[in-house]
């Protein structure tokens, strides 16, 4: 799909193995920034490795963001858990594409995926540095759910979204993330 936002023009797309490095460059890039917060083990987790990534592309639907000139500016992987829930995994936008539009086409993209796996609802985790996600996401619909484990020694907390109706996505407004 193509998008425009304030004259910047992207394209979502399934993502593929020749996307790999690309993708593993935009994880570490958007994650960058809250190192410090994360133990070794979560921003590893996060940031994937070229096994670690791989692994997600065989087992999860990976969808990029790219600008004009084809390279990855954000990436998105979902997968259906059961017959009744999708998952979602992997936000990350370049911070210089950040409140572009990118992260609600690529929210929209992995929500419209798991709509066609019929999913009645959709969850994603986060962490708490990452105050600006929770409230793009808590702005598109999802809540918490109260349930938090533990991820590498730092909470991990779950957000659940209804997906209803079969694949009423250009009805549903889906809200940028105001601050990246």
């Amino acid at each position: 799909m193509l998008a425009t936002v304030e004259g910047a023009k992207f394209t979502t797309r399934p993502a593929t193995q020749e996307d790999a490095a690309a993708i593993l460059a935009c994880l570490r890039s958007a994650f960058e920034d809250h190192r410090e917060a994360y133990t070794t083990g979560a921003f590893l987790d996060t940031v994937l490795t070229p096994d670690t990534l791989e692994q997600r592309l065989a087992q999860m639907r990976v969808f990029v963001a790219v600008d004009a000139s084809s390279q990855v500016i954000g990436t998105i992987a979902c997968q259906t858990v059961s017959r009744e829930e999708g998952h979602i995994r992997g936000m990350a936008v370049l911070p210089r594409w950040q409140r572009a539009g990118v992260a609600a086409e690529l929210l929209r993209a992995a929500e419209t995926e798991l709509r066609k796996s019929k999913c009645a609802h959709v969850t994603l985790d986060t962490t708490a540095p990452l105050t600006r996600a929770m409230r793009f996401y808590e702005k598109n619909g999802y809540r918490r759910t109260g349930k938090i484990i533990d991820f590498f020694g730092m909470p991990l907390y779950e957000y659940r979204k209804p997906l209803t109706g079969a694949l009423m996505v250009g009805k549903q407004e889906l809200v940028e993330n105001p601050e990246g």
